[in-house]
Formats: structure tokens, sequence, C-alpha cells
């Protein structure tokens, strides 16, 4: 089938019917691509079902071929939830522990929801092997590339020229009516297409709508803009830009058929099966009759002539453990995760656990990149500067890095160390450093009244000296430098310290000029 571009788009002009036609058709184009077909079968194995398993039917032939389905024997169909509890392990253990910025501005600038969102972004890419996240605003939105029973589904529309994506229509069914939303560079148009019958719910909007409100009126819109760029953007799980479930399914597939051919082994036999004599015409039919009524009767009727004998039976297991446990153990190194059932058998030093992370750090470093890339489009598209920060969600022998960390103390500041603890989160960090900002104020005698005359003629408020600090060194302080700078500033405002040597250790310490420190000191 055609496959739709935005030059396809460019090309129906303003003419409304061309637009609503070309969105319906790049919809069903999209679906009748081999790569939504595998992101709608990989959404099916995420959501713990089998598909293989639940297409797969047994059967029975008669003497003369004919085929029936089979109702008498055990017919398990076991599904195992491998692909599902991959996605949640690559997925947590990058961003399990939030994500944080050089700026805490950022955060409230992303909304309050925005981690909650990135992590089902993030997910959906596995799955999907492509996400896309709508910057609404002042939240980020998840747009799903394949329709399920719980999310939407998104058609992309790709400029040809450049490979960037210019639209995108992401839509839904209720019933057997589908709806639709065309989102362009301009702005998003909302359509319908019930009983055959195409037609526009909305015109065009902006994104971002200026309201007005008036007693007499209500609120109402005054008028609207739009960003720079399309506010979606996409975010792959791999290079290759398809699903995690490639190259694993007929593994998964293959672990589930032994696991439930060894349960219907089990419960067919019982530990007992039959011989029986003068009983040539029976077929594979009459057979499972006679079983079936041995099972539930304990007894049968026979002729004469006909004789039926009964044999115990082992059932051999030993073979199919085997299989399955080295199908456990290929799935895990092919999908690149660790298998924490390795790591459980004694005390592991921290170079083992690291160790044995190394594939699965190897296969989420590759994904945080991913990741990186998508907010970085994000943060150009919404104007903000600033860098991410991700902590890996491992499990570590604490007690040793801890020790590691300790002996290197007299190397580090105290944000280096408390960075390096590997049962702190980052805002635990962050909060004790604030902590000891505070005690480190209280220490020295500064106040809000010391610094403005009491302490010192020329100390200035330390809130607004850390302020022209940053703006003077260009960049956030950290930890130690913050904590330097309060020192200074408590020294100067008690005396010990003449406004030359604060000048010269701020110069130092921060790294800006004599002047610079000058103006800081006096509030400048």
């Amino acid at each position: 089938m055609t496959t739709y571009y935005y030059e396809d788009l460019q090309a129906c002009g303003d003419n409304e019917e061309k637009r609503r036609c070309f969105s319906r058709d790049a919809i069903r184009a999209q679906k009748s691509t081999p790569a939504y077909r595998t992101a709608e079968d990989a959404e099916s194995y995420y959501a713990k079902h089998n598909l293989t398993m639940e297409r797969y039917r047994k059967v029975l032939y008669t003497i003369s071929g004919k085929a029936y389905p089979d109702i008498f024997s055990a017919n398990y169909k076991l599904t195992t939830l491998f692909f599902r509890r991959f996605v949640l392990q690559q997925a947590q253990f990058v961003l399990s522990n939030g994500v944080s910025f050089e700026n805490p501005d950022t955060s409230a600038m992303l909304g309050k929801t925005f981690e909650n969102t990135l992590q089902k972004l993030a997910k959906k890419a596995v799955v999907d092997g492509v996400s896309f996240g709508f910057w609404n605003l002042d939240h980020l939105e998840v747009f799903s590339y394949a329709e399920t029973p719980v999310d939407a589904g998104f058609t992309p529309i790709w400029d040809t020229n450049t490979g960037a994506l210019m639209a995108g229509i992401r839509y839904w069914h209720i019933d057997k009516t589908l709806r639709f939303t065309l989102y362009e560079v301009d702005g998003y148009t909302e359509y319908e297409e019930k009983d055959g019958v195409l037609s526009t719910l909305e015109e065009k909007r902006s994104y971002i709508l200026r309201t007005e409100t008036t007693q007499a009126d209500g609120t109402y819109i005054v008028g609207g803009s739009n960003y720079g760029s399309l506010p979606i953007i996409p975010m792959y799980a791999n290079d290759l830009h398809e699903s995690e479930i490639v190259g694993i399914r007929s593994s998964i597939d293959c672990y589930d058929f032994i696991k439930s051919g060894l349960a219907d082994t089990i419960d067919d036999t019982s530990s007992v099966y039959w011989t029986l004599k003068n009983t040539g015409g029976m077929g594979d039919v009459d057979l499972a009759k006679f079983l079936e009524r041995m099972r539930v009767v304990r007894a049968a009727a026979l002729d004469d002539d006909v004789d039926a004998e009964a044999h115990t039976l082992d059932v051999p297991y030993e073979a199919r453990e085997a299989m399955l446990n080295r199908l456990r153990s290929d799935l895990y190194e092919d999908f690149g995760l660790l298998d924490t059932e390795k790591i459980l058998s004694g005390n592991l030093t921290a170079t083992a656990i690291r160790m044995g992370y190394q594939t699965q750090e190897d296969k989420c470093g590759d994904f945080e990149w991913h990741i990186r890339a998508f907010i970085a489009q994000l943060f150009h598209l919404i104007g903000i500067e600033d860098n991410p920060t991700f902590t890996w969600n491992r499990i570590a022998n604490q007690l040793e890095e801890t020790q590691m960390v300790l002996m290197a103390a007299n190397y580090l500041d105290d944000e280096a160390i408390l960075n390096h603890l590997p049962w702190l989160t980052t805002e635990e960090v962050a909060d004790i450093l604030a902590r000891r900002d505070a005690e480190s104020l209280t220490r020295f005698g500064v106040t809000e009244g010391a610094a403005n005359g009491a302490g010192g003629a020329n100390a200035p408020i330390v809130e607004k000296a850390v302020e022209a600090a940053e703006e003077s060194a260009g960049k956030t302080l950290n930890g130690a430098q913050t904590q330097s700078l309060i020192g200074v500033i408590g020294q100067l405002a008690a005396g010990t310290i003449t406004e030359w040597q604060a000048a010269n250790i701020i110069s130092i310490s921060i790294g800006v000029t004599k002047e610079e420190a000058y103006k800081i000191i006096r509030g400048e």
C-alpha cells in the first residue's frame, strides 16, 4: 500500500476534503506496514498475551484423514511474561530514580507529571520501537505508535527530503466511528469518519491559545500562537528504530510451548498409558474418547476379543527442564539484561556485581542516549538550556561501595562524596546540602539582619551574593562553591577577614576576576 509523506499533505493545500481523505488513508496505510504489525503484536505480549499460544489449536485425525478439533486431551496455554518483565526492567533501570537537572527551575517548567510521563514514553518506545511526546503548553503527553484498547494510535508524517517529522495523525476508534486529529506545525484539526462519511469536527486551532474573561461573556479565545516547529517529538528504543520484541519472540513462544506441553503431558498421562489389542479400526477420535472415559469413569466396557492393558509411565521432564533453563538464559542474554537469579547465589563483591551488570549497562546506556536526544529536542522546542542527569537503579554491595567512597573522602568535596554514596538519592543529596548551607549560615552568625549591617557594613544578603556569583561565573554554583561563598561572607561579616582577603578567596574558589569578586561582596 502507498506510504504517505509530508509532501502529499502539502499537495492537498487548503482543500478540507482532500486533507480529510489524506489523513484517513495515511492511517490505513500505516496499519498495513510490517512495522505496525510488529508493534501491534508487541503490545499484546506486553499486555500479558502470547498470541502464538492463543492461536495454537490441537487436532485429531480419523482413519480417513479428516481433522477434528482435539477437545479430549489437555491443552494448556501457559504464558510467561518475559517481554513485559524485560520492558519494565530496562525502563526502570534508567528512569526509576527520575531525572535531575542542573537548574532547579527546569523541573518546575516541565510540570509535576514530567517524570511519570517520561517513563511511560520510554516503555512505549521499547514496546513499539518508537513513541511520540507531545508538548501540550505546559506538560508532556504520550502518543502511542500502535493503537491499543487503552491508547490511541499515531501515524507520523515524515518529510522525504529532511527525514524530519513534520505532521502526524492521532486516531482512535469508538465502536465503528473513527476519530482522528491532524497535527501540523501551524495548529491541529479534528476529524471524524462515521458510517463511511468524513467530516470536520473542529477547524484548525493554534497550540497556544490566548483567552480573556469578562463578567458578561465569560472566558473566550482572543488569539493564538504556535511553536517554532511541530510540538511532537519521536523517542526511539534503539538505532534500528524497531520494537525490542524483534529477535526474541520466537524464543518466548518456544519457552511457553515447551512449558505448556509438559503440563499437557502430565495431565494427559496421569502416570498411566494404555495399549489396546484388536482395535485397529479405532481412529484418533475413538482412542481419545476411550482415554477420556477411563479418566472420568475409571472403567470401560470391551468386546470379548478386545483387550486393554495399563502401563505406568514416568514423565520424562529432565530434557524439557534443561531446555527451559537454556531458553531463559538465552532470553536474558539476547535482550541484554541481567537475570537477577544469577546474583542471588551469595554475597558478591561490588566488582562481581558490576561485571554482571555490564551487558545491561551497555544496552541501557544506548537507550539513555535516545532519551537524552528526545529531551534535547524538547528543550530546544520550549527554550530551556539545561542538561539531564540519570541515576541508574542497580543492585549494589552498599557496604563495600560506601567504604570505597570514604577511603577517597580526603580528595573529594562534600557534594562529590554524597553523590557517590549508593544509598542516597539525588533528592536526598540536594536536601542534605541545603541543610548544611543553612547550618553554615547559623554557625557563622549570618542572618539577613546581620548581612545588612549588624555583622559588617559591606556584607550583602547571602542569597543575593550567591545569585551575583552565579551571574558572574555564568553557571550554577555547586555545593562546595556555595558553602565556600557562605563561609567567606560569614567571616567577613564577623570581621575575621578583610574585604581584600574575601575577594581573593572568592576569585579562586568560584573562578571570577577580582573585580567581579568585589562586586559580589559589595552587592553591586
